[in-house]
């Protein structure tokens, strides 16, 4: 396949990825939740199928287990299907090069892993022999979710510790007994589908007893197997430990 394909994207973070690595050209189509300028073919677990066809894609992309059933859907329909369902960071940065043979970008989606394995190396370099913090992550808060997949990877690789659930294994409701018994020094909201509209207090009117500062990030930076996760585990690195960890002087939040 060739780069001039015509690529639907059923997933924020094949989006996402796809215009990191320069192939924002080639998307004929895109989900409401992509946040990308291209005709929306319905949300990420309900797409609208006429709406596809009309765009005669070449290939459409899906992510994760919970688009599976979708991705069978499709290639039932005839389509050409791209799915990814990285579980860990490895995975994840894998997936970008993947991504690119798919769609006929096989040399931007192997530079676009490149650059993000080098980019993890120089954070691991700022954050080496420091104090690894204990760390919450939240995926989903009613109930309290403690993150997995790729997350436990990301605090790792930001110098911190997560105790919560092992790497590559799904997220998991926790009590607030097992949250406080590892008094995390840092709270990380990142709430799936709310960005970064998340009121930090609902933690604390919980009643849970920590002494934990809580902080809000866009769910994007932690919950998209995208370059993104990378910009994640840069603003993790600055929150647990500040300066010493900051890429070029900035605030990769701000990014």
């Amino acid at each position: 396949m060739d780069g001039s394909s015509r690529i639907a994207s059923l997933a924020p973070s094949a989006t996402a990825t796809l215009v990191a690595m320069g192939a924002a050209d080639a998307l004929v189509g895109v989900t409401a939740h992509c946040g990308a300028d291209r005709p929306v073919v319905g949300g990420w677990l309900n797409p609208e199928y006429d709406r596809l066809a009309a765009l005669e894609p070449d290939v459409v992309c899906t992510c994760d287990a919970l688009q599976a059933e979708i991705r069978d859907e499709l290639r039932a329909r005839g389509y050409r299907v791209h799915h990814a369902e990285p579980t860990t960071l490895d995975e994840a940065i894998d997936s970008f090069a993947a991504l690119g043979r798919a769609v006929g970008r096989a040399e931007a989606g192997e530079r676009l892993a490149d650059e993000s394995r080098e980019r993890l190396d120089r954070i691991a370099s700022r954050v080496a022999g420091r104090p690894r913090p204990t760390v919450y992550c939240e995926e989903w808060s009613d109930p309290p979710m403690a993150a997995g997949n790729w997350v436990p990877d990301a605090v790792a690789a930001a110098g911190g510790a997560y105790p919560f659930v092992e790497a590559g294994e799904r997220s998991r409701e926790v009590s607030a007994g097992e949250v406080e018994a590892a008094a995390p020094a840092y709270v990380v909201l990142h709430v799936c589908g709310r960005g970064d509209r998340v009121d930090p207090e609902t933690v604390r009117e919980r009643g849970w007893d920590l002494d934990a500062e809580v902080r809000v990030f866009d769910d994007s930076l932690l919950n998209q197997p995208s370059p993104r996760l990378v910009d994640g585990v840069a603003a993790l690195a600055e929150l647990l430990h500040g300066g010493a960890a900051r890429e070029g002087g900035t605030d990769p939040t701000e990014r």
